[in-house]
């Protein structure tokens, strides 16, 4: 039980019939705060506290509204909350915010299993709920309980180890429009994502330095990545034709015809004709940024270059690759043999354990 400060207002933090309750004082006089969250005490220990009821008059649509307004349209990858949003108006209609419970939110779970939805999709859309529940609950007082925290989010399965061999880099450059190879192997040479590939801009290229910058990353971070002659070349030729043809009328350098920004959808239709020219099966754009760290790895570039290259914030997630190069870790034993001499004599008789008697 005790004081929270929001916004310049003190909050209420307290148990009451096994539930959690959290309760603005409406004061942001700290004294004031404390003699009120005294007379609720009181008022528990004498089973004289009754919750007040809290009018609902807030609507499920004017919560994921206000939440892509006020949230997400801060964040990277807009789009994506855009897409979950729309999925989840069309199961749960326009109810009344205490209408949506755990146990309308299991059916959720169950219809986008129907529909072919992967666990890892229902699990971002299942945050994404339950941080519009929490601005709701701690932040607009719209209300007072988040149904998303009592359901259960899903197993998701990572074990997806997929990577572009050479055989088909060639196939599928070989079949690939001219702006679907570009994209791919510059995918294949950094690691990036798509959706920070399409966001790269010309200001984040340095010919000098050999870099380009992800200004906002999947976490909201900047990342600079150094790029290899495959790219350097790449990118000085992009630059060069688009100042002959338009003068770099556009900010990013991955570009329709029309010079305007290329959308995901665009480029994912693209690469799956390419894939299907090419006769490769099973493979994902992601799979590229897997191929970037796969063959990292096969050639002996240690696991933390390779995750701070992929800008991965834990080095548990770069581990899944550790298996591509087992021989990486022979130098962990033989360092232990440095400094020992050993006699031939030594060394060719057998090796008899001392037994206690």
């Amino acid at each position: 039980m005790g004081l929270v400060k929001r916004n310049n207002i003190w909050w209420m933090s307290f148990t009451y019939e096994g539930r959690q309750v959290r309760r603005s004082t409406e004061t942001s006089d700290k004294k004031l705060a404390e003699a009120i969250l005294s007379k609720i005490r009181v008022q528990i220990v004498e089973g004289k506290y009754f919750e007040k009821p809290k009018e609902d008059p807030y609507t499920f649509s004017q919560l994921m509204d206000r939440y892509l307004k006020e949230h997400a349209s801060r964040r990277a990858h807009y789009r994506r909350y855009v897409n979950m949003v729309t999925n989840v108006k069309a199961f749960f209609g326009n109810p009344k915010l205490s209408q949506i419970t755990p146990k309308t939110i299991v059916a959720f779970k169950a219809k986008r299993y129907a529909d072919g939805v992967m666990p890892a999709t229902i699990n971002r859309e299942l945050a994404m709920l339950k941080k519009a529940f929490n601005l709701a609950c701690r932040e607009w007082e719209w209300a007072k309980d988040n149904p998303v925290c009592r359901v259960s989010m899903e197993k998701e399965q990572n074990s997806r180890d997929r990577w572009l061999t050479e055989q088909e880099e060639a196939r599928l450059l070989m079949a690939a429009p001219a702006w679907i190879r570009e994209v791919v192997t510059f995918a294949i040479n950094t690691g990036m994502r798509r959706g920070e590939i399409l966001a790269l801009t010309w200001a984040g290229v340095d010919f000098t330095r050999r870099t380009v910058t992800v200004f906002k990353s999947k976490n909201g971070e900047r990342r600079t990545i150094p790029v290899n002659q495959t790219v350097l070349e790449l990118l000085s030729h992009k630059y060069e034709q688009g100042r002959g043809q338009r003068g770099i009328e556009t900010r990013v350098v991955f570009c329709s015809k029309a010079s305007t920004e290329l959308d995901g959808s665009n480029l994912r239709r693209g690469f799956t004709a390419a894939l299907k020219a090419a006769q490769i099966e099973d493979l994902h754009f992601h799979d590229l940024r897997h191929t970037f760290a796969t063959r990292l790895v096969q050639a002996g570039v240690d696991l933390y270059k390779v995750q701070r290259l992929l800008g991965h914030k834990s080095p548990s997630m770069t581990q899944r690759y550790a298996h591509h190069y087992p021989e990486s870790l022979r130098d962990g034993v033989e360092i232990l043999d440095r400094g020992k001499t050993f006699s031939t004599n030594l060394a060719q008789r057998p090796f008899a354990p001392t037994v206690a008697m």
